[in-house]
C-alpha cells in the first residue's frame, strides 16, 4: 500500500512548479511565457490565496473531501469578500499542519457540526442576521427543530456555499416536493404562487437598479436628492417582502411586493417624464 503523501501549502507547490534555467527541454522565452502564466493565476486561483485552508486543499485535491466546494466558493459572494472556510467549518486557519488545522471541525453529517442542515440557520444568522431573524418565526424552523429532514434550511435555496437563490422555476418544483398534489402538506397554488411572487421580486429589484443608474446621472443636487428618497421609499417595501419571503408568509410577502412595484412605477415615470 502506497504511503499517503501529507498535505503541504499551494506556495510550496507553485515553488516546485517553478521552472529552472538550466532547462535543455524549453527555450528561454517559453521559460519567461510558462513563468509568467503561473505568477500572473486567473482570478479563481488568485482568490485560493486569501484563504490558507483552501490554499491546502486546492494543492492536494484529493485531501478535499468535496472538490467542486472548492470552485464554487471561489466564485461566490463568500470567496471575493474573504469569508474563509473556518467561518463555517471551524478549525484553524493560521496553519497548515494538518491535524492542528483541522482542530474541532465536525464532519457535515454529524448533528453537532456548525454545517449540519439543522444547524445552519444559526451558522449563517451569524452574518445573515435579517434572514435569520424572520425565518426562526416561520413553521419550517419549527420543524426543522424537531428534526424533520424535508423541510427546507439555508441551502435548500442558496445553495451549500455559492450564496446563490433559486431560480423562480427550481423554487417551484422544491415548493412542490412537499406542498404539491402529492406532497406531505399539499397546497394547492402554493409552489406556482411562490414562483411568481420571486419573479415578482426580482422584476421590482431590476427596475430599482435601473432607477438608481438614472438618478446617479442627475446633475441637479436637489433634484438628484428627492428622488434618492423616493428610492428608498420603494425599496423598503421591497426589503419587507423579501423578510415575509424568509418567514414564508405569502400574503404578506404579495402586499408589500405590490407596494414596491407601485412606488418603483412611480419613481420611474418621475425619471422618465420629469416635470416641467
Amino acid at each position: 500500500m502506497s504511503r499517503r503523501r501529507e498535505p503541504y501549502p499551494l506556495t510550496a507547490c507553485r515553488r516546485a512548479a517553478a521552472p529552472k534555467a538550466h532547462s535543455r527541454h524549453v527555450g528561454s522565452a517559453g521559460l519567461a511565457v510558462a513563468w509568467l502564466g503561473l505568477v500572473c493565476a486567473p482570478p479563481v486561483l488568485a482568490q485560493f490565496d486569501r484563504s490558507n485552508c483552501a490554499d491546502c486543499h486546492v494543492a492536494n485535491v484529493y485531501t478535499a473531501p468535496a472538490p467542486n466546494h472548492l470552485d464554487e466558493w471561489s466564485r461566490s459572494p463568500h470567496g471575493r469578500n474573504n469569508v474563509g472556510c473556518e467561518r463555517c467549518h471551524g478549525g484553524d486557519p493560521g496553519t497548515f499542519e494538518r491535524l492542528q488545522a483541522h482542530r474541532d471541525v465536525l464532519g457535515s453529517f454529524n448533528p453537532s457540526s456548525p454545517v449540519h442542515r439543522t444547524q445552519l440557520p444559526r451558522t449563517c444568522g451569524g452574518c445573515h442576521t435579517g434572514p435569520y431573524v424572520n425565518f426562526q418565526t416561520s413553521r419550517h424552523h419549527e420543524l426543522l427543530g424537531e428534526g424533520d429532514r424535508r423541510v427546507p434550511t439555508c441551502s435548500t435555496c442558496h445553495g451549500s456555499v455559492g450564496a446563490s437563490l433559486l431560480s423562480p422555476a427550481g423554487l417551484e418544483r422544491r415548493c412542490s416536493t412537499c406542498h404539491g398534489p402529492d406532497g406531505v402538506a399539499p397546497r394547492p397554488g402554493r409552489a406556482a404562487g411562490a414562483r411568481l411572487l420571486l419573479e415578482g421580486i426580482a422584476d421590482v429589484r431590476e427596475s430599482l437598479d435601473a432607477a438608481e443608474h438614472l438618478i446617479d446621472r442627475i446633475r441637479d443636487e436637489q433634484r438628484q436628492a428627492a428622488f434618492r428618497a423616493a428610492y428608498r421609499q420603494a425599496e423598503v417595501p421591497l426589503i419587507q417582502a423579501r423578510q415575509a419571503g424568509h418567514r414564508f408568509v405569502f400574503d404578506q410577502l404579495e402586499e408589500r411586493l405590490a407596494t414596491a412595484r407601485e412606488r418603483t412605477g412611480e419613481l420611474l415615470a418621475g425619471l422618465v417624464n420629469p416635470a416641467p
